[in-house]
């Protein structure tokens, strides 16, 4: 099942939380930032040891503070290159690869490669979607994902791309009129 929230990432209750970053680990949205400092320093530390990944990385660590247990840091961007389709399917690919390694159920996640000169939300929607459908034909985990949204455009984008595919997917009608974020 896939829901669409108007949410903080650090406060939802799911087994895990996926975490779009640069190679360098940094933050690529301030949504992501907000996560970071919510999840403390334990997290972030696991990932500096591991020094630059490539674009298209995955790998689970340690949630630190959040109500989550694990946190999944999946690389969308490098000072080489910039955040691209491509680049966002490979790591969100390998993201839902982790999940179903770990069997994890449930998982939520922002809009991946949004933001600033990245992808709009209608792209980042579709390729999104597209992934979660071909992931779930050959795998078990996870069953639940929620996409946690921070405006209406980006709600809507989802919401169509989810109808569209006929999968199974809910709203809440209190998600969509929830205050800033």
């Amino acid at each position: 099942m896939i829901r669409v929230t108007r949410d903080e990432l650090a406060g939802l209750d799911v087994d895990a939380v996926l975490r779009p970053v640069s190679a360098e680990w940094e933050p690529v949205t301030p949504a992501m930032r907000r996560l970071d400092l919510a999840a403390g320093p334990e997290p972030q530390a696991y990932c500096v040891r591991l020094g630059e990944l490539p674009v298209g990385s995955a790998l689970i660590t340690p949630a630190g503070e959040l109500r989550a247990r694990f946190m999944v840091h999946v690389v969308v961007r490098s000072l080489d290159e910039p955040v691209t389709e491509a680049g966002v399917r490979r790591g969100l690919r390998n993201g839902l690869r982790r999940l179903q390694e770990w069997a994890i159920a449930r998982v939520a996640m922002p809009p991946i490669g949004t933001g600033a000169g990245n992808l709009d939300p209608e792209d980042a929607a579709r390729l999104m979607v597209e992934e979660f459908y071909d992931h779930a034909v050959t795998a078990d985990y996870p069953v639940e994902v929620l996409i946690a949204v921070e405006n209406d455009y980006e709600f809507d984008a989802f919401q169509q791309q989810l109808a569209s595919r006929d999968l199974p997917w809910l709203t809440d009608a209190a998600d969509r009129g929830a205050g800033p974020l």
